[in-house]
């Protein structure tokens, strides 16, 4: 399985932490830190550990969670760069699921205006979604990924063992990307899925993911025109995902809000990008065979609408989705009434 080549750098599959180790020799570093949360701290952090072998490095650890992805963390990652005598030629190692690799590659693009950081995304959702695009960012009054920049790995290594340390919620999060990826852009990878539901999807189905949004990724950098069409889903899901976390004990995972949002956007697809009926049917029974249902309350809607207003998709006042017209192909850029995305909740409410 060939190393994917995104932009500048190279996404490793085969034997990956020894490419690890082989990339931080010819790096001549001057420190490397590797950055974790608590939970790949514990379960992935001594596989990583085990391949350095005697290299020395400085660990910095931070809270997992969502909730956790702000300007607040990153200042105490930057104080712990600095009391360890960072340097510009030292290697940031960005071990986790997104919130880490986000926050991770955002610390390291800003301190000291820049210093080179590497990904080794631990979930599901990370390794087909932040693993490749460039982007890095941090959380800020109930918005998503607001603050943020596009700057891009060395290189990511990814290791199809560190799935098997996810409870099957966290797998199924990620499914929900890979999903998309199937329906924004290759028709017969959402057949294989659909009809292939097991518990960890094999490191074939993963690199596929990744190949479709870095072929995407590749043609349109900053997310300009072709990208956006990543975004099906996201304007109501982030919305759903972002009240979840402020409201709810247990909240959504990313990937369960996510599954919402394609169900309303298939909707809209079906009102306004001339979706049939049928597909829509066939895109609601598999998302709903997978992901379990959730109350979304009346009284929530002006809050929904008011995050999905401050989505930073939007230009001005509108509200910008991606929408499809059929499975495999989508359009972008498509504005959408707050009337008409309270409709798409309700038709999921009534499901």
């Amino acid at each position: 399985m060939d190393a994917i080549q995104s932009l500048g750098y190279s996404v490793f599959f085969e034997d990956s932490l020894t490419q690890l180790v082989s990339y931080i020799e010819q790096g001549n570093y001057s420190k490397i830190f590797i950055l974790t949360d608590d939970n790949t701290g514990k379960y992935c952090l001594p596989l990583v550990v085990s391949k350095l072998e005697n290299r020395s490095y400085d660990l910095i650890e931070i809270t997992a969670g969502e909730e956790n992805k702000n300007i607040d963390f990153c200042i105490g990652v930057w104080k712990m760069l600095i009391d360890f005598g960072a340097d510009r030629r030292s290697l940031l190692i960005n071990l986790g699921g997104g919130v880490v690799t986000d926050l991770g590659g955002f610390v390291a693009s800003t301190f000291k205006r820049g210093i080179d950081f590497v990904n080794i995304p631990t979930t599901l959702l990370s390794q087909v979604d932040a693993s490749v695009g460039g982007k890095t960012g941090v959380d800020m009054d109930s918005i998503k990924n607001i603050i943020g920049t596009f700057t891009q790995p060395k290189a990511v290594f990814i290791d199809h063992e560190f799935l098997n340390t996810l409870p099957q919620r966290e797998i199924l999060s990620g499914m929900a990307e890979m999903l998309k990826h199937g329906l924004i852009a290759d028709k017969s990878y959402w057949e294989r899925l659909k009809n292939n539901i097991v518990a960890i999807p094999n490191q074939e189905l993963v690199y596929h993911s990744v190949g479709i949004k870095n072929n995407v990724v590749l043609e349109d950098p900053h997310e300009k025109g072709l990208r956006k069409s990543l975004n099906f889903g996201h304007t109501v899901g982030h919305a759903v995902e972002t009240y979840s976390l402020d409201n709810d004990e247990n909240h959504l995972t990313h990937g369960e809000a996510i599954a919402i949002g394609m169900i309303c956007e298939s909707w809209l697809s079906y009102k306004k990008a001339g979706l049939s009926q049928d597909v829509l049917n066939e895109i609601v029974s598999v998302i709903t065979r997978m992901y379990p249902k959730y109350e979304v309350n009346d009284a929530s809607f002006d809050e929904l609408a008011a995050l999905m207003k401050k989505d930073k998709k939007n230009e001005g006042d509108e509200i910008n989705c991606t929408l499809l017209s059929d499975i495999g192909t989508c359009v972008i850029n498509q504005i959408c009434t707050v009337e008409e995305l309270f409709d798409s909740l309700r038709f999921y409410k009534g499901l």
